[in-house]
């Protein structure tokens, strides 16, 4: 089976440095720390890692950190058994078990609480939990791969995130550069997402300005790659006739 093409665009000198971490990543099974600003696409580093990797036909896991209530988000990384609280009704299995042999995602991770950060350090030492309301330990076998937004080391300085929980995870950080520090591959994104739209809403024929290329370049992107894709969507959208003008985009920061 091929490995399904990459959604990692772009060829300035950050990403290059930027794909060079994802090959030796795919090959080391060690704990992978993705920082970089909302927006980004971290995860999609965290999927490249996973697909290039001797795991790509094991699970690949996402747990949204910061979507989830504390109670919530314990029984999602670990299971739990029925009964363990008044709305379990039947045994569920954790994302972490789930992930078992694969990868396991853990996005804004700066976002956990302090009591679940240590849960999760023991699980990271032993590779093993107990479900909620079991007392029988699960052995997995997973590759844990994070990512945040936040300062890391500053929150272990304000007392917000372990250190000892840093240090397991920050075996092999990867940086993330914003949109703004690659103004070289800002074209080549846009052309990306362009053909996305084209084909998802059938406008064949449409192309970008001359002028509206000029705007993208020079423009700072505070939103990085999400608010690109969001302006290319919005413009195919907006555009009546075959050329995306700068009128078409809607209203920036």
């Amino acid at each position: 089976m091929n490995r399904r093409p990459s959604n990692i665009i772009g060829d300035s000198l950050e990403m290059r440095s930027v794909h060079e971490a994802i090959k030796i990543a795919a090959h080391n099974s060690v704990n992978i720390l993705i920082l970089g600003e909302t927006g980004t696409g971290k995860e999609l580093i965290a999927r490249e890692i996973h697909d290039r990797s001797s795991r790509k036909f094991e699970s690949y896991v996402k747990i949204d950190c910061v979507a989830l209530p504390e109670t919530l988000l314990e029984s999602e990384l670990f299971g739990y058994k029925k009964r363990a609280f008044t709305d379990a009704r039947y045994d569920k299995p954790g994302k972490l078990e789930i992930a078992d042999r694969g990868t396991a995602f853990l996005d804004e991770i700066g976002d956990l609480s302090l009591d679940v950060q240590a849960k999760l350090l023991r699980f990271l030492e032993e590779h093993s939990f107990e479900p909620l309301g079991s007392t029988t330990t699960i052995h997995v076998n997973v590759r844990i791969i994070v990512a945040t937004n936040r300062d890391l080391v500053d929150m272990t300085r304000s007392g917000k995130f372990r250190q000892d929980l840093y240090y397991r995870l920050n075996v092999f950080p990867i940086h993330r550069p914003p949109l703004r520090a690659r103004q070289g591959d800002v074209l080549l994104i846009a052309d990306y997402f362009l053909n996305i739209y084209r084909r998802h809403y059938s406008r064949a024929d449409l192309k970008l300005s001359d002028e509206i290329k000029k705007e993208f370049a020079k423009h700072g992107w505070p939103g990085n790659i999400r608010q690109l894709k969001h302006a290319i969507e919005y413009a195919v959208l907006k555009c009546k006739d075959n050329t995306i003008a700068v009128k078409h985009l809607p209203a920036r920061n």
